[in-house]
């Protein structure tokens, strides 16, 4: 078979190089390769959804890059050939939205596509697709990218019957909604606060005009709003420290009593409080919990698997809930707070430290906005109450004195069984080193505890999701503590041949 179309699959999304100018980077989502792949969405959807094509919704969507049009047009053909009854343009749009238009009672199309690639660069875009149920899994993505090798590319098709839809403004409204129902304060319940938006060029510019002015706030020295798939001032990223920079300064500048950064499509969010101190990775993950669990008592809180021992202690030890640490990887951790309320183990919470995050209340849709919006509700009514800001949520969680990441790229063409080998190694090694113990009920690679004599924190050796890359996590309580713990990673992996190990002391 041909394998150009299964090289794009990304775990449960497509995703390819659409534009010319990085070197060593070859274009692969031309609109000749789109095409067909719009086409099997349909057919699969059809399938799925046990009606003719011919009676399929389809709603196609984008965020800020610079293939979007390019790419979106091609997706339409695709659509078009196969029949579809109806095809809506929703323009730029956040990938929640894009969820949201199979569910709005006025759009409830049978299925939807955003095209986006986070935060990847310039040059990258992609396909997310969902269905009422949620964004679809790997193995529907291979059967999608299976009917679309066995199409082939076909010529342009003419449009007749592409539609467009104000799908953000149902989206923004409906947050809005949410917010005033959720502070009980009015319909501006955030007047008298300064909050500051850095959108980084991508989809979530609409955030300022169409939820936070009309709830009150003064958005003054809100940034980088407007649409640029170039990203000429940050990435668009709330891990990257360059980008935390931008929103930390945009709140100092502005003294603003809380800042919201948001990546391309607006899944992941990250939050600056009035101090200019990032909540971002464990102090986000902290604060949605406190919020989370006021609600829902004793509810397990699932992560991934690189939060901190301050994380796990604030969940159960302060607030009383369960910390289930789990697998790196957004839909991982949704799919297993899912399982977890299917088990009758009541989850209302799944969390990645990337800024991913699905609440049970809202479809456990992957939303960034919505994280916001949970934040909002509760800054609202803490402002209104004269008790600060959400700062005061977290205040004494406990964070390591020290953390760093380490990737060692495997070199050899076959590294999935290769890591796997290195991993069992591990295994042997920790078990003979002294100080050193597996951590018990993890779920991913190899997680170890290191106890006060040998670096006093942990250690977390992995599979990448998708690349040649052995990941490395290690997090000590005190000052020193990593360069210990990462001598002895240095040492262990520096005996296989086919490890590109970096320095770590």
């Amino acid at each position: 078979m041909d394998q150009t179309w299964f090289k794009l699959q990304n775990g449960s999304d497509v995703r390819g190089v659409a534009l010319e100018g990085v070197e060593g980077e070859a274009v692969n989502l031309t609109p000749e390769i789109v095409r067909p792949i719009g086409y099997a969405f349909a057919q699969w959807l059809a399938e799925k959804k046990g009606k003719p094509v011919s009676e399929l919704k389809i709603a196609v969507g984008h965020d800020s890059r610079l293939s979007a049009e390019m790419v979106k047009t091609a997706v339409f053909q695709g659509v078009e050939k196969a029949g579809c009854s109806e095809i809506a343009d929703s323009g730029l749009s956040s990938t929640p939205a894009m969820f949201m238009a199979t569910v709005f009672d006025n759009h409830a199309y049978d299925g939807s596509i955003m095209l986006t690639a986070s935060h990847l660069p310039f040059n990258r875009n992609g396909l997310k697709f969902f269905t009422r149920d949620g964004g679809l899994e790997k193995a529907d993505i291979k059967a999608i990218l299976t009917t679309a090798t066995e199409t082939g590319t076909f010529d342009e098709v003419e449009l007749s019957k592409v539609r467009k839809i104000e799908l953000m403004d149902d989206y923004a409204a409906s947050l809005v909604s949410n917010i005033r129902k959720g502070a009980g304060q009015g319909d501006t319940p955030l007047a008298g606060l300064k909050i500051v938006v850095d959108a980084g060029n991508g989809a979530g510019g609409y955030f300022v005009d169409k939820v936070l002015k009309p709830l009150g706030a003064d958005t003054t020295g809100s940034q980088f709003l407007d649409p640029d798939g170039s990203f000429p001032n940050h990435i668009p990223n709330p891990e990257e420290p360059e980008a935390m920079d931008a929103i930390i300064s945009a709140v100092e500048n502005n003294k603003a009593d809380l800042g919201i950064i948001f990546d391309t499509d607006v899944d992941r969010a990250g939050a600056v409080d009035k101090n200019g101190k990032p909540i971002n990775r464990n102090r986000f993950i902290a604060l949605m919990s406190t919020i989370v669990l006021e609600e829902h008592p004793g509810t397990v809180i699932v992560t991934d698997s690189v939060t901190s021992t301050g994380l796990k202690y604030w969940i159960e030890e302060k607030l009383g809930g369960v910390h289930h640490r789990f697998k790196r990887g957004y839909k991982n951790v949704i799919n297993e707070s899912i399982r977890l309320n299917g088990e009758d183990r009541e989850s209302w919470l799944a969390m990645e430290t990337s800024g991913h995050g699905a609440l049970k209340e809202n479809y456990f849709l992957d939303d960034g906005a919505y994280q916001i919006a949970k934040i909002l509700i509760k800054t609202a009514q803490l402002h209104g109450e004269g008790k600060g800001g959400v700062d005061t949520l977290v205040d004494g969680l406990p964070e390591p004195a020290e953390a760093k990441e380490y990737r060692a790229k495997i070199t050899t063409e076959d590294f999935g069984p290769y890591g796997d080998d290195v991993l069992k190694a591990f295994e042997q090694f920790v078990a003979d080193e002294p100080g050193w113990n597996a951590t018990p009920n993890n779920f991913e690679g190899v997680h170890v505890t290191v106890d006060a004599s040998a670096g006093n924190g942990w250690a977390l050796l992995r599979k990448s999701l998708h690349d040649p890359v052995l990941p490395l996590n290690i997090e000590s309580e005190e000052a020193g503590g990593v360069a210990k713990i990462a001598a002895r990673m240095q040492a262990f992996l520096s005996q296989f041949d086919s490890l590109d190990v970096p320095e770590m002391v």
